[in-house]
């Protein structure tokens, strides 16, 4: 369901949990911090972590903000780990994420399509028992609530009943923290979130990028938060998208490098270190700015 746009830049920033939202943060402040801004892109297509950090960015809230709230987080657990009381991330549940694995490691039998795979990790998001959906929603509402829809963003979604595939824009008349939560509705673990009367899951059950939702645009910078776990499953699919732009479009993609990747810890959906993933990210972000600068920078 590619998004139709033709337009010259454009941002996708894939999915990866609270250490992606870390991580991405630290990266796109890296970058600017050396020049590169994201936040100029035309089109921004977020999906899942990507889409929370996504909204920020296109909605005009600077790289540098975004990497201070991850650092104040990561201090606030740390304090809390000092004074003997568990820190945000260990105050939750710890997450299965097996069911869900074994959806997405199980091949298609004959006949089946991926959409019908879809509709089964909807179906284990609608029977699981997980925290309310206004409690998940009230999480995302103390950054985007009341925020107006950003011009050019764009996050995804998927149908928890049908595994139909759903792309929210500013044209979807949804509000901004409900689109952001359903996309990061993770099946197993956070409630289908309603819209529309209908119940949506993370958008990344479909991809964890979605970068073939901007074929058209000129140039594509595409943020992947590969784990050295998922890379070889994640990474045939990545390539896939990033083959479908075609010849024409300049794409670059970015995956955590090793420095990077050693502070992630097992679990995505973990962020134990959070202040660490963020300087990471940060790190890196300068040092690929010289890469990315000279597409997304200079025309």
């Amino acid at each position: 369901m590619p998004m139709p746009i033709e337009v010259d830049r454009a941002l996708v920033l894939g999915g990866g949990g609270p250490v992606g939202i870390a991580w991405e943060a630290g990266l796109a402040a890296g970058l600017e911090s050396e020049g590169v801004d994201l936040g100029r892109a035309d089109r921004v297509l977020g999906t899942s972590a990507g889409s929370f950090v996504g909204a920020q960015l296109a909605s005009g809230r600077g790289a540098k903000a975004l990497y201070a709230a991850q650092l104040a987080l990561g201090e606030k657990d740390a304090a809390e780990r000092a004074a003997g009381k568990p820190a945000s991330a260990e105050r939750m549940p710890k997450p299965d994420l097996t069911p869900l694995i074994g959806l997405f490691m199980k091949p298609l039998a004959e006949g089946e399509t991926a959409e019908d795979r879809r509709r089964e990790m909807g179906a284990l998001a609608l029977r699981t028992e997980t925290i309310g959906e206004d409690a998940f929603i009230d999480g995302f509402g103390q950054t985007l609530n009341g925020m107006a829809w950003p011009s050019g963003f764009a996050c995804t979604a998927v149908d928890a009943l049908t595994g139909a595939f759903r792309l929210w824009d500013e044209a979807s008349g949804v509000a901004l923290e409900r689109a952001v939560a359903s996309s990061c509705s993770v099946p197993g673990i956070f409630p289908p979130i309603t819209l529309d009367g209908r119940r949506y899951v993370d958008g990344g059950i479909r991809s964890a990028t979605n970068i073939d939702v901007v074929k058209g645009a000129r140039r594509v910078i595409a943020v992947a938060v590969v784990g050295r776990l998922g890379r070889e499953m994640q990474m045939p699919r990545i390539e896939a998208e990033l083959a479908e732009l075609g010849p024409e479009g300049q794409v670059l993609l970015i995956t955590p490098d090793e420095a990077s990747q050693d502070v992630f810890g097992l679990n995505l959906m973990e962020a134990t270190d959070r202040a660490g993933i963020a300087r990471a990210g940060y790190a890196q972000g300068q040092r690929e700015a010289e890469r990315i600068s000279a597409l997304w920078e200079h025309r």
